[in-house]
């Protein structure tokens, strides 16, 4: 039988079979001899070895279409990155970082804001021009009030959508309103900090329908993104792709330099000044890291 790893804990895998039924596995012992490790997100074939108890044995690991690092999962269609629209306000230098670590996993990413009701049109409407310039799709919902859900859940349809985030955004809620039968833990916030507490300990695949799968995984506070060449940064701003064309010099850093086309389109509106003020707080960043 065919089915997907849904969630690994301890040496045993669940696996969804394509018959809707969870089986409880064990990998076999050519996997470790291969040094193969089974991940979450794998589609496998299993033996059954116990109906009754849905016990049974992953035999194969099928072809990975795709494969993230941290967290170590398989076969990811798109992730959707979900910070909220406020209360906690944005980090939007973690959620750009986040989005250069995924265009190193060369994943596709759409951006979610929840809690969109604590903000004014004009919050929303800025904060989508800020992203559509950079090429990605952009969604508003409020999981409290329940709207923004029913477009949300169109672009999730038929794929594997893996869930990432800071913590306190409302994941967990989300994943809960996604998929009743998870029945998963949401955290508060703490009105001090304004900071979630981390529900999500490991990834876990929640079934939507027969064909759509959303992956929920371990919130973060930080990203590190050091194995980029400072040189190299720009290529990870979708939107300054075009306008590096249009530097005067080859090479051009798109910092100190005169007649950049980059910096040109950042002074016309055609890159957000946001964005652009990422880039070069990242650069310097990458720019003193030692390598050896």
């Amino acid at each position: 039988m065919i089915g997907k790893i849904t969630k690994g804990i301890a040496g045993f895998y669940y696996v969804y079979g394509e018959n809707g039924c969870l089986y409880e596995c064990k990998a076999k012992g050519v996997f470790r001899k291969d040094g193969i490790k089974p991940l979450v997100g794998d589609n496998v074939r299993i033996s059954i070895l116990d109906e009754e108890k849905q016990i049974g044995n992953i035999d194969e690991i099928l072809p990975r279409k795709s494969e993230l690092l941290r967290p170590a999962t398989a076969n990811v269609d798109q992730v959707l990155v979900m910070f909220a629209a406020a209360k906690p306000a944005p980090n939007f230098n973690l959620l750009d970082r986040f989005l250069i670590r995924m265009g190193l996993e060369d994943i596709p990413v759409t951006v979610g804001f929840n809690k969109c009701e604590l903000v004014t049109e004009e919050q929303r409407a800025e904060m989508q021009r800020i992203y559509t310039l950079a090429g990605y799709p952009v969604y508003f919902f409020s999981v409290k009030e329940e709207t923004g859900l029913a477009e949300l859940k169109t672009a999730l349809e038929g794929k594997t959508t893996a869930l990432a985030g800071p913590s306190g955004v409302g994941k967990s809620s989300l994943m809960n309103r996604l998929c009743p039968q998870a029945e998963m833990e949401t955290g508060d916030i703490s009105r001090k900090i304004e900071r979630g507490k981390h529900t999500t300990r490991h990834a876990e695949v929640f079934v939507v329908s027969a064909d759509t799968f959303v992956m929920d995984t371990p919130g973060f506070s930080s990203l590190y993104v050091n194995e980029i060449q400072a040189r190299d940064l720009w290529s990870y701003f979708p939107e300054m792709k075009d306008a590096e064309q249009e530097c005067r010099f080859t090479g051009c850093c798109h910092m100190e330099e005169p007649d950049c086309g980059v910096k040109s389109r950042v002074l016309s509106g055609e890159i957000a000044k946001q964005r652009y003020e990422s880039y070069r707080q990242l650069y310097t960043e990458l720019s003193q890291v030692k390598r050896y």
